[in-house]
């Protein structure tokens, strides 16, 4: 029997694909690039879902691989902790009236995500309550790790929490299945490259900074520490600017990194750019100090720059932060909170006064992945944005030697994606 198998099956409720008749649309929740999501109700079981359309951005390429991968992975899933595909919906268009088709993937709604509630100002969480959620999410990741998945974009607004107290890690779409590193037959270890542009930066481990693309599932660890201690300072704790500044910011926390704390990392590609940073020493303990020295504990097992030294989830578990006073709430005795999505989070800034930080960040990132289409990695046939792009359209493309699909795939997942639901009171109405 598989790890898979080993989770109650009752959780598996993907059953194939349904009609738009079958749902009423209700409120919308987030809109973008890609479409829009909107709060829903099955009619015929009345539960409350998040239909989320998928964009088609070039109907002669087909259906998005990155959507692809996303439905595929969480159709193989199946735990409390990672929110599950409940259905597909397919409005097949018309071609007489030349209405296009549209696909929506199915999930259960929640009320609020966790970067929503962190930026709410009437809200505060004891420490019970966040090892509440600090549990769950490593069970989630655990999980994911145990079944070979990477997250790869592991941030406070991909965690969904309901309002009886359960988080659920969301938004696959930069997911993949991953391979341990093994040896071959030459005592030589082989370990498979990946794309490094994923992560979102504020939560991007050093690793992928520097150019590794050679990664584990450590990366998603990174973020779980940029998380957790989100989770007591109620604000992003690596805001970097750019990469470098990002560098810069690691560092400050985590001290310059050497031949022992990160080995190889002058090997990286992007290690000259960091070579002219002045010496830091390590800051963590006593930025962290005043919430304990397990929490300063934890907090530096996963914040560690050596990721094959990064705790893994199951290590995280078996820390003593979760099994000394207090312990961690049970999830069904939290309070209840309005709910807390992206029009909620921008009202929150506002109060809180450190400005559109997640508006801000996102657009640096896109104009990061950008940039790497401007002269930089060329396919033989360019997104359409690209064509349309007055600056760009008299480019000469080419395929460069290493480019990958992988590369233009997370790319068109950043363009389209949103962090998060946001929360808008629009009319109701037929979802037909």
């Amino acid at each position: 029997m598989s790890k898979m198998d080993t989770v109650n099956y009752k959780l598996r409720r993907f059953e194939g694909c349904s009609k738009p008749k079958d749902y009423e649309r209700l409120e919308k929740l987030g809109e973008g690039t890609f479409g829009e999501v909107h709060k829903g109700r099955k009619k015929s079981t009345h539960d409350l879902v998040a239909m989320k359309r998928i964009l088609m951005h070039n109907e002669k390429e087909g259906f998005p691989i990155t959507a692809l991968r996303e439905i595929k992975i969480l159709k193989m899933l199946s735990h409390v902790n990672v929110i599950p595909l409940m259905d597909i919906i397919v409005d097949r268009g018309d071609r007489k009236e030349r209405k296009h088709g549209s696909i929506y993937m199915v999930t259960p709604y929640m009320d609020h995500d966790l970067s929503g509630l962190l930026e709410n100002p009437k809200v505060n969480f004891s420490e019970a309550q966040i090892k509440c959620y600090m549990k769950q999410l490593l069970e989630g990741i655990s999980y994911l790790h145990q079944n070979n998945i990477m997250h790869r974009d592991m941030k406070a607004a991909n965690l969904l929490i309901n309002n009886r107290g359960i988080l659920k890690i969301a938004d696959f779409g930069l997911a993949r299945t991953f391979e341990e590193p093994f040896p071959n037959k030459d005592n030589y270890i082989i370990a498979r490259e990946y794309t490094n542009c994923v992560v979102t930066r504020w939560y991007r481990p050093p690793e992928l900074l520097l150019g590794e693309k050679k990664y584990t599932a450590a990366i998603d660890m990174w973020g779980v520490g940029c998380v957790f201690g989100e989770m007591y300072k109620q604000k992003p704790i690596l805001q970097g600017k750019s990469d470098i500044d990002q560098l810069a910011i690691i560092f400050e926390i985590c001290g310059s990194p050497t031949e022992s704390t990160m080995p190889g990392w002058q090997s990286l590609p992007r290690s000259e750019s960091i070579k002219a940073f002045r010496t830091y020493f390590r800051t963590l303990e006593d930025k962290f100090s005043e919430y304990g020295p397990r929490m300063v504990s934890l907090l530096g097992h996963l914040l560690t720059l050596d990721p094959h030294k990064r705790f893994s989830a199951l290590d995280a578990l078996n820390h003593s932060y979760f099994h000394t006073s207090p312990l961690p709430a049970d999830p069904s005795m939290l309070d209840t909170y309005d709910p807390s999505h992206e029009l909620d989070r921008r009202k929150y800034r506002e109060e809180k006064g450190y400005g559109n930080y997640l508006h801000s960040e996102s657009k640096e990132k896109s104009m990061d992945t950008k940039n790497k289409w401007e002269g930089k990695i060329y396919e033989r046939n360019p997104p359409l944005w690209i064509m349309n792009n007055q600056k760009l359209k008299n480019t000469k493309f080419r395929l460069k030697d290493n480019y990958t699909r992988e590369d233009s795939d997370s790319y068109m997942h950043h363009k389209s994606s949103f962090s998060s639901y946001s929360h808008n009171q629009d009319k109701q109405s037929n979802f037909e």
